[in-house]
């Protein structure tokens, strides 16, 4: 009820692929105008600054080679450079795109329920005791046996909730309590 929710549903192999080609596609057919459109899906996706640097320079380095397209006649040499040079943009942006994209959907998902070991809080009251790591002994095989016997593994205990510790200890504290103050009268009860 007050949870998370229920996890998104994954994505299928057609969405993933629909979604890679879409974004490659966006920075080449556009002559590189959009190309900052794959490297900020790389910045969401990863958080890195180095991506979040390129994403955001890549949008001055789109508008400038097209504004000195546009500018410039076409005989001019440096409209072919500024040309060249935001569709390199535009086809980089997309191979980088990929290559961060296809790594990244290859990384197996981490365990949803995955929570690091922790000691239990500790709760006011009678100290908690800490369990010990079951220890294991290796003993020598016996010098005339070819077979060494497996020897049964102790079961680990698990430790009681952190909660069920709490209450009980609360409950030998108000034990304590009443037995103190039980035979005297005077309290008016």
């Amino acid at each position: 009820m007050y949870g998370h929710g229920a996890a998104p549903p994954p994505r299928s192999a057609a969405t993933v692929i629909s979604l890679r080609v879409l974004f490659a596609a966006a920075g080449f057919l556009t002559c590189g105008l959009l190309a900052c459109v794959p490297l900020f899906r790389v910045a969401v996706l990863r958080g890195k600054w180095f991506d979040w640097t390129v994403a955001w320079l890549s949008l001055p380095l789109a508008f400038g080679g097209l504004a000195v397209v546009g500018s410039l006649p076409e005989s001019d040499h440096r409209t072919d450079f500024a040309l060249a040079g935001v569709l390199l943009l535009g086809a980089l942006s997309a191979a980088y795109f990929l290559v961060v994209d296809i790594r990244h959907h290859r990384q197996p998902p981490p365990f949803p329920g995955y929570i690091p070991a922790q000691p239990p809080p500790v709760a006011y009251g009678y100290p908690q005791p800490q369990p010990y790591p079951a220890t294991q002994i290796a003993q020598p095989p016996a010098p005339h046996t070819p077979i060494p016997v497996p020897q049964p593994q102790p079961q680990p205990q698990r430790p009681a909730p952190a909660r069920i510790d709490q209450v009980r200890a609360e409950l030998d504290e108000l034990s304590d309590y009443l037995r103190k103050h039980e035979g005297h009268p005077e309290d008016g009860r």
